[in-house]
């Protein structure tokens, strides 16, 4: 045992000289791209437009911030998942607890609301979707300032989590949020990584700079055509394919992105048809979500899973199916939810439904940006501008 925990200790030594663990460095609200949008907004910027720039320099200064940033990986993990290799992401239920009645603590037990700190053992949950932001800003520099210094920390980024022998991660989720002792993944696993939506949208960013040749795309496009296969074909991934609340929608969020990516325009089609009978079933006739209602924070999983609707919305404008102006089959639409969750973006006391600790406002920053252009919202920048006080004009929301 000591001669393995050397070897271990080594092994750690000389793969943090590739990527390391690290504190959070960007503070952005991530929010799906509207390409046609930023075009525009970049032509603005080119104009030197006085109601944008405050947000431009803000955004310049957060991604210099961020060159700084070295990559993280699967790898940074201490322990090793079921599979013996390290690049299996892996994740474990953080109110999960050695049972002290037990000789060997299996199997866990739950102790809600109190984290097992074992859950810095496996970092990828952490590492992550911060790497995934950081991305996403670095791409927005790029875009807007034609600076290849961003695309370039972009693209070493990307490579050290997807592409790269020693670091990459192996295209699967079969880790995801295990229990020891119970189970080595569970389908609730899947949600953790739909923050890869957004570090495509980087590399859309990225697209025609220098440092990411289609090379480096091509290799990109098949690592996300096995992590789709997984996601279709995996036990795990049919769970979650099934699960009748946000997972369910963000799973096919998550497809979506993928399919529409690697350039699977059938299967794309597919899954927004499956999207439409989710949100017939999920839906009620007043525009709720039954299932978010029920958690303890209803307001924050409504706007969840409508964040995960607008994400599915906005991609289908790339296949045979609007999901902005459909209406399903017994007449609910997104945009039925939007007008029914209006009114508590506004003011958020007015929510009747169980929410135990204060909303984050930012977290409907993306519905009411895409509100504001697809539904002819008159008040949503309004709701914006006043929830980000008095640094709205360098709020990022202002550029996208």
């Amino acid at each position: 045992m000591k001669k393995y925990f050397q070897l271990s200790l080594l092994f750690s030594v000389v793969i943090n000289s590739f990527c390391f663990a690290q504190p959070k460095l960007s503070n952005t609200d991530i929010i799906k791209i509207d390409f046609k949008i930023l075009a525009e907004k970049k032509t603005r910027l080119l104009k030197k437009d006085a109601a944008l720039m405050p947000a431009y320099k803000e955004l310049l200064k957060n991604a210099d911030m961020l060159l700084t940033y070295k990559p993280v990986c699967v790898i940074d993990k201490t322990e090793l998942p079921p599979s013996g290799s390290k690049h299996d992401y892996m994740s474990i239920g953080p109110y999960w607890w050695p049972d002290s009645t037990k000789p060997n603590g299996l199997p866990y037990v739950r102790r809600d609301g109190v984290v097992n700190p074992e859950v810095h053992n496996y970092p990828d949950k952490e590492n992550m979707p911060k790497l995934c932001e950081n991305m996403y800003t670095l791409g927005l520099a790029y875009y807007f300032s034609g600076k290849e210094k961003y695309a370039k920390h972009v693209s070493k980024l990307m490579s050290v989590w997807f592409l790269d022998t020693a670091t990459k991660m192996n295209p699967n989720l079969q880790f995801g949020q295990a229990v020891k002792g119970v189970t080595t993944g569970r389908a609730e696993g899947i949600i953790d990584t739909r923050q890869f939506i957004f570090a495509l949208d980087a590399v859309e960013l990225i697209r025609n700079s220098k440092h990411w040749p289609k090379q480096k795309d091509d290799e990109l496009k098949v690592w996300f055509t096995s992590f789709l296969s997984w996601l279709n074909n995996s036990e795990i991934g049919k769970d979650e394919l099934n699960a009748k609340n946000n997972h369910g929608i963000w799973f096919d969020a998550q497809a979506l992105s993928f399919a529409l990516y690697i350039g699977d325009k059938k299967e794309a089609n597919k899954i927004v048809e499956r999207a439409t009978n989710r949100l017939d079933a999920q839906m009620d006739k007043n525009g709720f979500f039954p299932f978010e209602m029920e958690r303890t924070t209803s307001l924050h999983y409504t706007v969840f899973i409508l964040n995960a609707f607008n994400v599915i919305a906005q991609l289908s404008e790339k296949t045979d199916k609007n999901f902005y102006s459909l209406q399903t089959k017994s007449g609910k639409s997104l945009e039925m939810g939007f007008n029914t969750i209006i009114p508590f973006l506004s003011d958020p006391t007015k929510w009747t439904g169980k929410q135990i600790k204060p909303f984050n406002a930012s977290d409907a920053y993306a519905l009411l940006l895409r509100g504001a252009t697809k539904y002819n919202c008159s008040n949503c920048m309004e709701i914006i501008k006043r929830n980000a006080g008095k640094n709205e004009k360098l709020g990022l929301f202002n550029l996208l």
